[in-house]
């Protein structure tokens, strides 16, 4: 017995000074605790909402402050111009336009009946579904107590209008999400082996001598799963036009070119991964189980990342899958043109740079 108490004690000291297993030990759970509990909602709060209210009576502006009170609402932008509609949700930034009838104090008080548009951008049905629901459940709290109070029976009726997807198709959703998801995820781990396996196949010594330099070695290494993941590219909007029936609403040229920098910025992290780790077991859990949780809590892919807390929203941003599948998302379903996705461009264009001269400088020239 007091062989097996010293071995048992010699177990948690080798645990002890260990210092990446304690993390994953103790420290991994929090973590995922933490980020499962924030990130996993399925409540839709601060959604931002533009105004159409051509009337500006004193109903209308009551029912305004009620959207502003709400946890659920922030009420961002008054339009002046009907047709500025349509331009509003292609910045990404609204998720909500209120507008109001020409007559709606009228409508209500002498009518007993006024109507209120309810528009919301179909292109993520369930979240869209919710907004209105939140914003139903106001119109009729309002009415219910006005009726009370000045002994007025009338109704409002919320006219519910989906842009993009009237259908509420759910694939409109989760296609692009998934386009994100599985380029990164494959990209990142073909290319996270490449240099562990030359370390281990001990091939990597030949490539040192060559009088190649470090960046025409890692563009060799990424040139063909670069080919190999277009052919990816092409096989994932096949099926999705064809099987699951998503249509390119925008510009394919523009659609390939924002995938094709997403697609060499996987290939950079997994270049990166593959000089910081010594084995290929590493490289792959690295890749896969290291960026899998991030791409599907973190990018929107799953959840709306408004309703996140704001340090997980800061931490959102540096997970490039989040920006590619707003950018897919703008260009397949509402069809917008280049100006609405520069933003999303140009963060994945600094993320692939960065990346690569990362690679570059972590790039070892000698062998230890």
């Amino acid at each position: 017995m007091r062989q097996f108490i010293i071995f048992v004690r010699k177990e948690f000291f080798h645990i002890f000074r260990d210092v990446r297993t304690m993390l994953i030990l103790l420290g991994m759970p929090v973590a995922q605790m933490l980020l499962f509990g924030f990130a996993i909602t399925t409540e839709v709060r601060n959604t931002k909402v533009a105004v159409f209210d051509p009337s500006q009576s004193m109903e209308t502006r009551e029912i305004k402050e009620r959207f502003q009170a709400s946890e659920y609402f922030s009420i961002n932008e008054e339009i002046h111009d009907i047709s500025r509609i349509n331009d509003v949700f292609k910045y990404g930034d609204i998720g909500l336009v209120l507008v109001f009838s020409d007559n709606f104090e009228s409508d209500m008080l002498h009518g007993g009946e006024a109507s209120v548009q309810l528009i919301t951008d179909g292109t993520e049905p369930n979240q869209a579904s919710m907004i209105t629901g939140y914003a139903t459940n106001i119109l009729s709290q309002y009415q219910r107590e006005v009726s009370g109070i000045d002994g007025i029976p009338f109704s409002i009726i919320p006219e519910i209008k989906m842009l993009y997807n009237p259908q509420a198709e759910s694939a409109y959703n989760f296609v692009p999400g998934v386009m994100g998801m599985i380029l990164m995820l494959i990209c990142a781990m073909m290319t996270s082996i490449a240099i562990v396996r030359e370390k281990e196949n001990g091939t990597m010594e030949i490539l040192l001598v060559s009088p190649m330099k470090p960046i025409y070695i890692i563009l060799a290494k990424v040139t063909p799963y670069f080919a190999l993941s277009v052919v990816n590219l092409i096989t994932i909007l096949l099926l999705s036009v064809f099987v699951l029936g998503v249509p390119v609403s925008g510009s394919l040229t523009l659609l390939f070119g924002v995938s094709l920098i997403f697609i060499f910025l996987a290939l950079s992290l997994g270049i990166l991964i593959s000089n910081l780790v010594s084995t290929q077991v590493a490289a792959m859990l690295a890749s896969g189980m290291g960026l899998m949780m991030p791409v599907m809590l973190l990018s929107g892919l799953m959840f709306p990342i408004e309703s996140m807390p704001q340090i997980l929203q800061w931490i959102s941003a540096i997970v490039p899958a989040r920006w590619y599948i707003e950018a897919v998302r703008k260009i397949m379903i509402q069809g917008v043109e280049a100006q609405y996705v520069m933003r999303e461009i140009f963060i994945l264009l600094f993320m692939a740079l960065l990346l690569i001269t990362l690679s570059l400088k972590k790039f070892k020239t000698r062998l230890s």
